[in-house]
Formats: C-alpha cells, sequence, structure tokens
C-alpha cells in the first residue's frame, strides 16, 4: 500500500501494529530519520530498545547474510510487547531478500521498518512495499510540514495553548528549518514550558528559536558591526586556533554584510526589512541586526561588502600576502570605520 501527504505522517504517529512491514524513503536524510525513530516509537514504545524489541541491521550485513533478517523477525523476545526489525540504507538490491522475509512474516514477528534514499516510481523496493497487502510504503518529500502535522507535533510535546503570533512564529520555522532542527526545537520549547501553564507566547518561540552553530564566527563578525574593533583580534585567533580559514571568515562576513545591506534597503526601512529575512530570526538577534543596519546605513554596507570582496579575491589568489594577516586588516578596518 502506498501512503504519502497527510494519510503518510498519519501513519507514522499511528501506525498498523498488524502490518509486516514498512519502507521509508526519500532524498533527503533528516526528514527520513525523523520518520523512522516517530514510527519506531510508536510501534515499541519509549521502552523497547531498552527492552530488546528492537533489532538494527544495515543493508550490507543483510546483503551478506540473509538469514540474519529472517533470524530477526522471528526471534522470540524476553520481553512482552511488538518486536520491530529494522533495516538501514536498503537499496534495490535487497528486494528479493525483503520480498521472501514479508511472504514468510507471521501474526507474532518482528515488524519490518526499511529506511531508504530517494527511490524512483520504478524502484524495485517501492513496488514491493507499495504492491504488498501486508507493507506500506510511505515516500517523503522535501516540502514543509501542513499545519496539521505542526500541530501534532506541538501536542506531542504538550503544547496545546499558544498566542497567535507564537503559532505563526512557529509555522514559519516550519516551512524554513531543516526537520531534525525545527523537531528539536518544538522539544526544546516544550521542556522550556514545563510547569508553566500559562500559554506559549512569541517570547517563548524567540528563546527556543535556534541560533547560528558558527557561534564563535558569529561573535567575530558582530563585533565588527558594532565597531567593538578592541574584540576582533582575540576573536580571530580563537578561531584560527580552531582550523578556521581566512576565506570562510570572509565569507561569513560577506554574507553578514549584505544581510544588513537587505535589511537597510528594504523600502519600509530596517524594521520591515528584517521581518523579509528567511529563515526568520527572532529575539535579541533580530535587534541587533536591526541596530546595526541602522547604523551603517545603505552606502557604508555597499563600501563594506565591496571591500569584503576584493579581501575574498586576494585570499584565492597566487598572492604572497598571509590570508590571516588580510583578513584581520580587513575585520579591523570595517570595525574602526562604524558611524557613533
Amino acid at each position: 500500500m502506498k501512503l504519502t501527504g497527510r494519510d503518510g505522517a498519519a501513519y507514522l504517529r499511528r501506525p498498523d501494529r498488524t502490518r509486516a512491514g514498512l519502507l521509508i524513503s526519500g532524498a533527503e536524510p533528516m526528514r527520513v530519520v525523523a520518520a523512522r525513530q516517530e514510527v519506531v516509537a510508536a510501534l515499541i514504545g519509549p521502552e523497547g530498545e531498552a527492552e530488546m524489541r528492537l533489532t538494527r541491521l544495515s543493508a550490507a550485513e543483510v546483503r551478506g547474510d540473509p538469514a540474519l533478517l529472517s533470524d530477526a523477525v522471528k526471534a522470540m523476545g524476553f520481553f512482552p510487547g511488538l518486536r520491530a526489525v529494522l533495516v538501514e540504507d536498503a537499496t534495490d538490491g535487497l528486494a528479493e531478500v525483503l520480498g521472501m522475509a514479508l511472504q514468510d512474516w507471521r501474526p507474532g514477528d518482528a515488524v519490518i521498518v526499511v529506511t531508504a534514499g530517494g527511490l524512483t516510481a520504478r524502484s524495485a523496493l517501492r513496488k514491493l512495499f507499495e504492491g504488498s497487502p501486508a507493507a506500506v510504503a510511505i515516500t517523503l518529500y522535501d516540502d514543509p510540514p501542513s499545519a496539521e502535522e505542526i500541530g501534532a507535533r506541538l501536542a506531542a510535546a504538550g503544547l496545546v495553548r499558544m498566542a497567535g503570533a507564537a503559532r505563526a512564529a512557529i509555522g514559519e520555522l516550519g516551512r524554513t528549518l531543516d526537520p531534525g532542527d525545527f523537531r528539536q526545537m518544538v522539544e526544546k520549547l516544550g521542556l522550556y514550558k514545563i510547569g508553566d501553564d500559562s500559554e506559549v507566547t512569541l517570547a517563548d518561540v524567540e528563546a527556543c528559536a535556534p541560533l547560528s552553530s558558527e557561534a564563535e564566527t558569529d561573535d567575530l563578525i558582530r563585533a565588527v558591526a558594532d565597531g567593538k574593533a578592541g574584540e576582533v583580534a582575540g576573536v580571530l585567533r580563537r578561531l584560527q586556533a580552531q582550523g578556521v580559514g581566512p576565506v570562510a571568515v570572509c565569507i561569513g562576513a560577506l554574507r553578514h554584510f549584505r544581510t544588513l545591506h537587505q535589511i537597510a534597503a528594504a523600502p519600509g526601512g530596517p524594521a520591515e526589512g528584517v521581518g523579509q529575512l528567511r529563515p526568520p530570526v527572532f529575539g535579541p538577534r533580530r535587534d541587533a541586526l536591526v541596530r546595526q543596519a541602522q547604523t551603517w546605513g545603505v552606502a557604508a554596507l555597499e563600501k563594506a561588502i565591496m571591500q569584503l570582496v576584493e579581501t575574498d579575491l586576494r585570499l584565492r589568489s597566487a598572492s604572497l600576502a598571509p590570508g590571516p594577516a588580510l583578513i584581520e586588516r580587513t575585520l579591523l578596518r570595517l570595525a574602526m570605520g562604524v558611524r557613533r
């Protein structure tokens, strides 16, 4: 049986425990991982893996010894409850082995959960699971989650009472963040509100929204944009010690100043321009971007971008000038030129 969209999402939350197998495929690995985690938890419960009711097999292991799959499906567990066998990163080469396992499956055997990358409509694996009355095939596409899916994830995290602005912000984050990042953000928000019966506000969402993973680089670029020249050298040294090269720093600075230029050049001004950014930004970072865009202005930002582009070209050329010194000089010039 083939399920897509809303039906597929609903099945992942409440799978049919009487079916022999499930195939989850998709080109985006994080979506496949999140779906696999959700359906396995729904099948065997939160303690299923601790009770040894989940067997993990790689595609290579099953390919090398097909009997491993059959033995795992038929094995008797030490604890009562449904068992599952997970076969990860499967390809069409396993279609025959998985087909035999589905045919031999009987009530009481472990449910076979198979994950795969992007599969075409002609894929032998897809045809096997879509055509089997005892199995389900779910193909995940790179589409943002629907309002129903977001609502279900919020409810699972105990987030029922929400202000309108908070719900709108979460919907926007669901459309722009990677699936794994969005799931972690919702879980973080659920933990943030434990013991607090009040409704979720926009401030709560802003407190839990993900920040850049390149925090040290962000600190350096923030110091430059704020005109704190005295902090530039120290942060730059720490980045160099971590193996971050001058080109990476220059690219990060270019990205930031182009963002500031986009905000400053918006017809309605920086306050309107920051709201047009995708993915959206919240909280202190949003306020900092507006302040920096107002401080620099469009003309100064254009000059800063030109300086960074010239530095980037020199860093990538055959110039004998040392890269760390080039990027440090450019960043210091920018920081010292901020209007007061």
